[in-house]
């Protein structure tokens, strides 16, 4: 709208239709400002530090807002010149002055709102700390229930700030650090829990102890990351450490190259061959995988091969043209035979995805045995006095998996093809190295402790993590093959981002509602139970060996409705109200209706004792099914109302 007046072109004859338009967009800018300037004065009363600077800036915005109203009066038009009233057609430059004004202070209050908002996150990470101090110390059970309960309370409400704050990051190598650290934050407040249980129930544990200083320690970095961001700062002002993948590597030496184009003296033959050098270093972590096939082995190396042999071409024509001895087209023709270093990373992303099958299908095979086997392992050699030396082969094995998800993060971070997908592989790679440990530290704790419930559900907890990882990195991969196959851009795309023009593009606006303390604790809660259950389904169809099987399909496609019902908890994903979420489950208690037709039907085919089994188990389906599409149609009103509907 000021874009509009300020372009305005003055001339000799105004019609009224063009004077009533250019009053109404004046109007309109001052209408917006007033609005603005109140949201901005209720953030003053609530912050009293900010309020002297906040509550000037808005004055500034209102007076500037006013001047564009007066200046846009139609009625000021029809005065005598004499009268000395200034108009944007007597005077542009008052319109250009108020513009700046207005703009300036605008800014001004945004700035100070972020400021805010960095507090509110800084506040609420320290009373998480606190209370995590408080659970660490803590020794009987009844006290940390009651502690647990109010960090839960502080947790999901750090949850929902930076949840906000990720949303309105525009870095998107800040938002992937951020989405890894609050990853973190989730999967470890179960271990915690678990953890801390196991360690007061045995006391004189080692085991546990180191167990559940882990989980501590994890948290503690994932909050100072959030903060590191938050606050745009590193810890003991240390430079972001530079990215070490051939994605990286090569991207910044075909800038290198490119540089040479506008100065011939840009950099020295050295570095080239360094960076060359540590491209072709990287490619070892392939050339050296015992999963690489030899044919695989051998066109890497040609390609190390054919890369220095290009290399040392554009040397020759480089110094040529130093000399000018070598033409411009010359030197191009070398530039382009660089660029064939970029098949280097094509080559060896088609390299992986042909081996990841594999290696995810071994990794996924038998992993619900996995704490079974640790357990079992640990206690052989416990009863035979070995201690922690573990030395038994069938262990070893089971430790491939362990090493080998590690070294699969490293390759995919290689061909990462974006910077947030990279920065999402160390992620990856970071957690897998934590977690191994922490298993078997469970394990050793159930192994000392063979009759301990609460042991066992430690070790249950810190395996399905490994599991809910593994999953991740399948994701991982699909969206780096997609970058590859160019169906996506540089860009990632959140869930939790509003796209414009493809939702509820004709509704007005709705207002969001608020949640208290325990509402969001409540929600929460029930969020993350569903998101259990979603994975418990994954886990169960993913055993399935025929994939198209027409029940596995059925399941897999509501346990994805049941996810985003999960996320519309945590305010992310493609249901962004409550009326979203309503059709949702109306949908999804129609598909579980079919579904127990299905099993019905099917039951029809079975001769033995599963028959009766699966009718009970598909008759049970109808009810629940009716319950959730009668209190999706009850009528409400009233926040109190919608919230227990939800």
């Amino acid at each position: 709208q000021i874009t509009t007046l300020i372009n305005h072109k003055d001339k000799p004859k105004r019609s009224d239709k063009t004077l009533q338009a250019i009053q109404r967009v004046g109007q309109a800018v001052n209408l917006a400002v007033a609005r603005f300037v109140t949201v901005g004065e209720a953030i003053a009363d609530e912050n009293h530090e900010l309020k002297e600077e906040m509550d000037v800036a808005c004055i500034e915005a209102k007076r500037a807002g006013e001047t564009i109203a007066q200046l846009t009066d139609v009625a000021s038009l029809y005065h005598a010149e004499s009268d000395s009233h200034i108009t944007i057609f007597t005077d542009k430059t008052g319109i250009v002055k108020a513009a700046r004004l207005l703009l300036s202070s605008v800014t001004k209050v945004l700035v100070l709102a972020d400021r805010i908002v960095i507090k509110q996150i800084i506040t609420s990470r320290n009373k998480v700390i606190a209370t995590m101090e408080q659970l660490e110390k803590v020794s009987s059970f009844q006290e940390f229930v009651q502690i647990f309960s109010q960090f839960g309370n502080e947790m999901v409400e750090f949850a929902h700030l930076t949840g906000d704050r990720q949303n309105d990051l525009k870095d998107e190598k800040k938002k992937a650090r951020m989405a890894a650290s609050r990853a973190v934050l989730e999967k470890c407040t179960m271990m915690l829990l678990t953890a801390s249980k196991t360690c007061l129930r045995h006391p004189d544990c080692e085991s546990a102890r180191i167990n559940k200083d882990g989980v501590f320690h994890q948290m503690r970095l994932a909050l100072e990351q959030v903060i590191e961001i938050v606050t745009d700062s590193r810890s003991n002002g240390e430079n972001e450490l530079a990215s070490i993948s051939i994605y990286s590597g090569i991207k910044v030496f075909k800038n290198k190259v490119e540089g040479l184009r506008e100065n011939l003296y840009f950099l020295s033959k050295e570095n080239l061959s360094t960076m060359l050098e540590i491209i072709l270093e990287h490619t070892e972590d392939f050339t050296d995988s015992a999963y690489t096939s030899h044919e695989h082995r051998e066109h890497i190396l040609e390609l190390s091969k054919q890369a220095k042999m290009e290399l040392e071409q554009l040397f020759s024509v480089w110094m040529q043209a130093k000399l000018g001895r070598s033409s411009l087209n010359n030197l191009c023709v070398a530039f382009m035979l660089m660029e064939m270093s970029s098949s280097y990373k094509k080559n060896i992303c088609i390299y992986i995805y042909s081996i990841y099958k594999y290696i995810y299908k071994y990794l996924k095979g038998g992993s619900e045995e996995d704490g079974a086997l640790l357990f079992s392992v640990v206690a052989s050699n416990r009863t035979r006095g070995n201690g922690h030396k573990l030395k038994h082969q069938k262990f070893h094995r089971n430790l491939r998996k362990h090493f080998l998800t590690v070294r699969m993060c490293r390759l995919l971070r290689h061909v990462s093809g974006t910077e947030p997908l990279e920065i999402t592989c160390i992620h990856a790679e970071d957690t897998f190295q934590v977690t191994g440990p922490q298993i078997i530290s469970a394990a050793e704790t159930l192994a000392l402790h063979p009759s301990s419930k609460i042991a066992k559900e430690n070790l249950d907890v810190f395996c399905e993590a490994w599991e809910s990882q593994l999953s991740d990195m399948s994701m991982l991969l699909r969206e780096i093959n997609d970058v590859f196959e160019g169906r996506r851009g540089e860009k990632r795309v959140y869930l939790s981002l509003p796209r414009p023009g493809k939702h509820n593009t004709n509704l007005k606006a709705l207002k969001p509602v608020k949640l208290d303390t325990e509402e969001q604790a409540k929600i929460a809660k029930l969020g993350l139970e569903l998101h259990l259950l979603t994975c418990e389904v994954d886990s169960e169809t993913e055993k399935w060996e025929d994939q198209e099987n027409k029940f596995v399909q059925h399941v897999q496609g509501m346990s994805s409705m049941a996810y985003s019902m999960y996320l519309f908890t945590r305010g992310e994903g493609l249901l962004k109200t409550t009326q979203d979420l309503f059709h949702q489950a109306e949908i999804f208690a129609a598909e579980g209706t079919k579904l127990a037709s299905a099993f019905h039907g099917f039951s029809d085919q079975l001769h033995d004792d599963g028959k009766p089994l699966l009718l009970l188990e598909s008759e049970k389906l109808i009810p629940m099914c009716q319950q959730l599409q009668i209190t999706v149609k009850t009528s409400v009103q009233g926040k109190s109302a919608t919230f227990t509907k939800v």
